[in-house]
């Protein structure tokens, strides 16, 4: 089932949304976009032909998909603080996100396609992240306690899979800067980092990609 939305909608957009449910908002949202959700997709962008920057603009608010266990979201533009906190499921692709982003992660994928703010991946035990490291800081941004900053340049299976996310996320948000990061992707890709648990090995990655490639199929059929 589908359900397509036009304007602001107020806290709790998609909150313990399931599988077979995909919603479509043109607008923006407020706070705890996806919290708790099982399966389904949800898709955030604005309208089209905005004149503000849209990847440099908030698209929703804060502690959003906390607690996550499934489904996708995808947003074309900024996410306030605490996004994904104990997600241990979901995958995201958002524009940039606040403060404590990825707290106490188990498990999931998030891609941000800009920047993140403070102490990202605190307490993070599972899943992994794709952070585009566009002002060179992220080494002090990111807790360094639990999780390893490695680059994807060398890795043809994660940059791949990155470039299918993002790929996924054009497709269903029109979002420009997508589009911009597809057509010069051999380059940017040197920017990306991938912020992973220590404990977690290569092994444990190419599960989450194969999974996460079958789910996107299944969504795009």
């Amino acid at each position: 089932r589908s359900v397509n939305l036009t304007g602001t909608v107020g806290q709790s957009f998609g909150v313990w949304n399931a599988g077979g449910l995909n919603m479509t908002l043109t607008g923006d949202a407020n706070d705890y976009v996806g919290k708790g959700m099982t399966g389904g997709r949800l898709v955030i962008a604005p309208p089209a032909k905005v004149t503000f920057d849209a990847h440099n603009s908030a698209i929703m608010g804060n502690t959003c998909l906390y607690g996550a266990t499934g489904g996708h979201l995808f947003a074309a533009g900024r996410a306030g603080e605490r996004f994904a906190v104990r997600n241990s499921g979901a995958i995201a692709v958002v524009e940039g996100i606040g403060d404590n982003g990825c707290e106490y992660m188990t498990g999931g994928i998030v891609a941000v396609l800009g920047s993140v703010g403070v102490n990202f991946g605190a307490g993070m035990t599972g899943g992994f992240a794709y952070i585009l490291n566009e002002h060179n800081d992220i080494e002090h941004r990111v807790n360094p306690e639990l999780v390893d900053i490695l680059s994807i340049a060398d890795k043809g299976i994660l940059s791949e899979h990155l470039r299918g996310l993002i790929n996924q996320h054009y497709e269903l948000t029109g979002s420009e800067h997508s589009l911009a990061l597809l057509s010069n992707f051999a380059e940017v890709m040197h920017q990306f980092r991938l912020i992973k648990p220590k404990t977690s090995d290569v092994k444990n990655l190419l599960g989450h990609i194969s999974r996460s490639s079958a789910e996107l199929r299944v969504q795009a059929q």
